[in-house]
């Protein structure tokens, strides 16, 4: 009897692990036929910003010899300004999003006042209005208050916007940080501010570096607001300056696809290194997630 049981359970458990095994198999599958698909089109990219015009009628898909890095000076000379015209617009607005965010987020997290669930509530409300609505008063108040075509067109829309979505991820992150650490820093004698600079911000760095990439990734890809608001081509950023590099080397698909692979470089960088601080970030800011 205990030889037929110990048989039985041998071969439950074989079934058992060959189906998970047939399930990860088929997970897998899947897994690698979406990351293909995804990637698909860059690694389209990267293997035309090689070719010659030429090279690419002859051969669309395939790699063709020899290889063309010509290309990749001739694209880096063409958007190397709206490279850093970008670059500055993200960095002031991250700077400032921060700035606000942050205290905005201590305070409505570790302040008991009147009125504080009406603001929030208010700062609420804000993300669920579409962005379309606020294009044309905001297109007017710039225009009338003589701001276009400079570095403060761009920047307050990404601060305002970016702020709102901050000031709810640090609250609900900083409403998980534990009270009595705050508490102990009130027994020693720490003001709001010195709670607020030793004690959250350095507890609140995953959060923090979410805000900045979601920032920059979406500074990096906006086309319609730089391109209603900026006709200076030196201020140009790189998703318009791309559109007219587009423009200019419209027959010349190497450059074109290499300054397209340039363009991208940084988002991809960021996001493979910092993804696992990103994703701490989000978990953190959403209620129910300490």
């Amino acid at each position: 009897m205990t030889v037929v049981q110990s048989r039985s359970e041998i071969t439950g458990a074989t079934r058992r692990r060959s189906g998970r095994g047939s399930r990860q198999i088929g997970i897998k599958t899947v897994l690698i036929l979406i990351a293909t698909v995804a990637l698909a089109p860059y690694l389209f990219m990267v293997v035309t910003s090689f070719k010659t015009n030429q090279q690419f009628a002859d051969s669309f898909w395939q790699i063709s010899f020899p290889l063309h890095f010509e290309n990749y000076s001739v694209a880096w000379t063409q958007i190397q300004p709206y490279l850093l015209n970008t670059a500055i617009v993200a960095v002031i607005s991250i700077v400032l999003i921060l700035v606000i965010a942050s205290i905005s987020g201590f305070v409505l997290a570790r302040y008991r006042f009147a009125g504080r669930g009406l603001i929030f509530g208010a700062v609420l409300v804000l993300m669920m209005v579409p962005g379309l609505a606020n294009l044309i008063p905001l297109f007017i108040i710039m225009k009338d208050l003589g701001l276009l075509n400079t570095y403060i067109v761009l920047v307050v829309p990404y601060t305002v916007g970016g702020s709102v979505l901050g000031t709810i991820l640090i609250r609900n992150f900083v409403q998980g940080i534990p009270q009595t650490l705050f508490d102990a820093a009130r027994l020693d004698g720490a003001s709001g501010a010195r709670m607020y600079w030793s004690v959250m911000l350095p507890l609140s760095l995953p959060v923090l570096g979410t805000i900045s990439l979601l920032t920059v990734s979406e500074v990096w890809n906006d086309f319609f607001w730089p391109l209603l608001v900026i006709s200076d081509n030196n201020l140009r950023t790189v998703s318009v300056g791309l559109q007219f590099f587009q423009g200019q080397n419209a027959t010349d698909y190497g450059p074109l696809m290499a300054g397209y692979l340039i363009a991208s470089l940084p988002l991809v960088v960021l996001f493979t290194f910092l993804s696992k601080y990103f994703l701490a970030g989000v978990q953190g800011g959403v209620p129910g997630a300490h």
